[in-house]
C-alpha cells in the first residue's frame, strides 16, 4: 500500500515539474518573438511535423474504436440486407468514405476557425505558445490517464459517442452516415485534441496566412489516410477482428505514446517560438 502511494506521488510529482517547467517556458522564453536563429527552424520542422502528427492523430484510440465499431454495425446491417459479398464490401468502403468525408471536413472546420483567430494576436506570438502550452498540458493529463488511471476525470471521448456510430450506421443512409461523422468529429476532440492544437500553435506562426492553411489541409488529409486503411481493411469480417483484438490490447500504450509525444511537441515549439 505505501509502495503504490509513493509510486503515485512520484508520477504526481514529476507531472508536476513538467506542467510548471513548461508555464515557464512559455512566460520566459523570447515573450515577444522568436529570435533569428530560432525562425530558422520553423520552415525545417514544420513538414514533418505536420506529418507524422496527422499519422499519429488518424491511429488516436478514439477514432480507431469509434470507426471499428461503425464498420461492424455497418457491416452487420448491410450483410442483412445483401447476399453478395464483394458488393457488401464495395458499399461498405462507399459509405466509410461518406462517413470519413463528414469527419474530415468537421476537423478542417474547427482548424481554420481555430487559426483564423490565431491570426489576430499573431503579432505578439501569443496564440502559438498558448496553444503549445494548452497542448503539453492535455499531454500530461493523458499521461496520468495512463499511470493514475483512477485519478481525477480521464480525457476521453463522450460514451455517447459509440451510440452514435452505432445508430448512424444502422440507418445507412446519406444524412445519417454526414450526421454521424459531423458530431464524431467533434465528439473526438477531447481525446486527441491536443495534438490539433500543437499543430495550430505551429501554423500560427508561418510566414503567410496561405501556407499555414495548406498546411492544414495537409495536416487533415494525413489525419484520415489512416482511417481509410482502417476502413479498406476493416471491410473484410476476419481483418476486422483482428484489428478489434489488437486495438482492445493496446490502445492504452498508443494513448500514453499519444500524450508522450505531444508533451515533446509542444516542448518544441515553445522554445522555437
Amino acid at each position: 500500500m505505501r509502495s503504490s502511494t509513493i509510486r503515485r506521488n512520484l508520477i504526481l510529482l514529476a507531472l508536476g515539474t513538467l506542467a510548471i517547467a513548461a508555464v515557464g517556458m512559455a512566460g520566459f522564453w523570447h515573450p515577444n518573438a522568436p529570435d533569428i536563429a530560432m525562425q530558422h527552424y520553423l520552415p525545417v520542422i514544420t513538414l514533418p511535423t505536420v506529418i507524422i502528427a496527422g499519422v499519429v492523430d488518424g491511429i488516436n484510440p478514439c477514432a480507431f474504436t469509434v470507426l471499428l465499431l461503425f464498420i461492424t454495425a455497418l457491416l452487420t446491417t448491410l450483410k442483412a440486407g445483401e447476399q453478395n459479398t464483394v458488393s457488401t464490401r464495395a458499399r461498405l468502403i462507399g459509405m466509410g468514405t461518406i462517413y470519413i468525408s463528414a469527419i474530415f471536413l468537421t476537423y478542417l472546420s474547427i482548424g481554420v476557425g481555430i487559426l483564423k483567430t490565431a491570426d489576430i494576436f499573431t503579432r505578439q506570438h501569443l496564440p502559438a505558445r498558448l496553444g503549445a502550452l494548452i497542448a503539453i498540458l492535455i499531454g500530461l493529463w493523458m499521461m496520468k490517464d495512463y499511470f493514475l488511471p483512477d485519478l481525477g476525470w480521464k480525457l476521453q471521448a463522450p460514451g455517447k459517442v459509440a451510440e452514435i456510430a452505432r445508430i448512424s450506421a444502422k440507418k445507412a443512409t446519406i444524412p445519417a452516415l454526414i450526421l454521424g461523422g459531423f458530431l464524431i468529429g467533434l465528439c473526438t476532440i477531447p481525446c486527441s485534441g491536443a495534438v490539433y492544437l500543437s499543430i495550430l500553435s505551429l501554423l500560427a506562426l508561418q510566414p503567410t496566412a496561405l501556407l499555414g492553411y495548406s498546411y492544414l489541409v495537409l495536416y487533415n488529409i494525413v489525419f484520415v489516410l489512416p482511417l481509410v486503411i482502417i476502413l479498406i481493411l476493416a471491410s473484410s469480417r476476419p481483418t476486422l477482428n483482428q484489428l478489434a483484438h489488437w486495438n482492445l490490447h493496446h490502445k492504452e500504450w498508443v494513448r500514453l505514446a499519444l500524450g508522450i509525444g505531444v508533451v515533446i511537441m509542444g516542448l518544441i515549439i515553445l522554445a522555437t517560438v
